[in-house]
């Protein structure tokens, strides 16, 4: 039995990460790593340890006294911080991990380096700018305003839609940028403008190897959870999502990590939104981690976790389609504390009640 550590075990990914592991023929031991004691006993784990932030001068000498002491064989980093230190000291851990060149994580950590990148490689991409005052914010803001009705302001840096808001005016941006720099420290360069788009929200899922595409699957969020609490009206997270089968999505995405990685390795997950002409665009590319819902395309019949792992080990994985990995059509509802549900079409049970109020007795 392989004995595999998953850090930020405390975390949603992290926790549908090690259903998926939970769910295949292959049986595993697993080792949970969090540095927050109440959420990492929901965690489905043989064992739980609590460990120091990943920027603690003591996390590497912690982690390989974990690994000797259980005999880990494989590590996995969900949480995007701990990610980038593990690829990082990867020659300094002492188990086997499966991540991209720190470089890689480094490129799309950022995601205007990334817009850059992908453009010059003519990657379809939003209409983007950063600027470092208010008078080239301003002057971003306008020439968008130009040819968009609103424009989507964010974070460079972040997961979850991080200070995002789309916006019709300066001054709403500005005020915007004000509250998370008195609040969170986030000043003129730790932002970026794009237009907005108004169309279909895409994320695909892959795994690499060596620059060469192991499997992939695509879906289309729907709803987002809790997104009419967000002042963006949506999240990276979706309470519904649909399996979908798309040649255009595939093709830019697979574009898309081969022009941030010609040898990608381990995981890749590209999200992009359709603009007003209907053209998917990539608006981030997150390597070297899950996105939350990857237990959507284990139940669909796409077990990525386990092919990642498998890979990891230095194992064989064949058979597997390069893309389109689960069959279309499938929906993926969740909700917090209602758990979730894999649906077809034609297997909702809702009833749509027609008539005037006064007549549904």
């Amino acid at each position: 039995m392989k004995t595999i550590l998953v850090t930020g075990a405390g975390g949603s990914a992290s926790h549908n990460f090690i259903e998926s592991l939970r769910l295949s023929k292959d049986k595993f031991r697993i080792i949970g790593t969090d540095i927050n004691r109440y959420h990492i006993e929901l965690s489905d784990v043989d064992r739980r340890y609590l460990i120091p932030e990943c920027h603690d001068p003591r996390y590497l000498e912690t982690l390989n006294r974990l690994i000797k002491r259980e005999g880990i064989q494989f590590v996995h980093p969900q949480p995007d911080s701990e990610t980038m230190e593990l690829a990082k000291l990867r020659h300094e851990i002492k188990a086997k991990t499966f991540l991209p060149t720190y470089a890689t994580l480094e490129t799309c950590r950022d995601k205007m380096r990334t817009h850059d990148i992908l453009e010059k490689n003519d990657v379809p991409v939003p209409e983007s700018y950063v600027f470092d005052d208010a008078e080239s914010m301003y002057q971003s803001i306008s020439r968008l305003l130009d040819e968009h009705p609103k424009v989507w302001m964010r974070a460079r840096k972040g997961a979850g839609s991080r200070a995002a808001l789309p916006v019709t005016n300066f001054k709403q941006a500005h005020s915007w940028l004000q509250y998370w720099e008195t609040t969170k420290d986030l000043g003129f360069d730790s932002f970026m403008v794009s237009e907005f788009l108004p169309g279909t929200d895409f994320a695909f899922t892959s795994v690499w190897k060596e620059g060469k595409l192991v499997t992939s699957a695509a879906r289309q969020r729907i709803m987002y959870l809790y997104g009419f609490l967000s002042p963006s009206g949506t999240s990276s997270t979706p309470s519904v999502a649909k399996s979908v089968h798309d040649k255009s999505v595939n093709s830019i995405c697979t574009r898309a990590v081969k022009a941030i990685d010609p040898n990608a390795n381990g995981i890749f997950c590209v999200d992009l939104k359709c603009n007003s002409e209907g053209t998917p665009c990539v608006t981030e590319v997150n390597s070297g981690r899950f996105f939350t819902t990857s237990n959507f395309f284990t139940h669909a019949g796409s077990n990525m976790p386990l092919i990642y792992v498998k890979l990891g080990l230095g194992e064989q994985v064949k058979g597997v389609p390069q893309y389109d990995a689960v069959p279309e059509n499938l929906y993926w509802v969740r909700m917090v504390d209602m758990g979730y549900k894999l649906l077809k079409e034609d297997e909702f049970k809702s009833k749509r009640l027609l008539g005037k109020p006064e007549e549904a007795h």
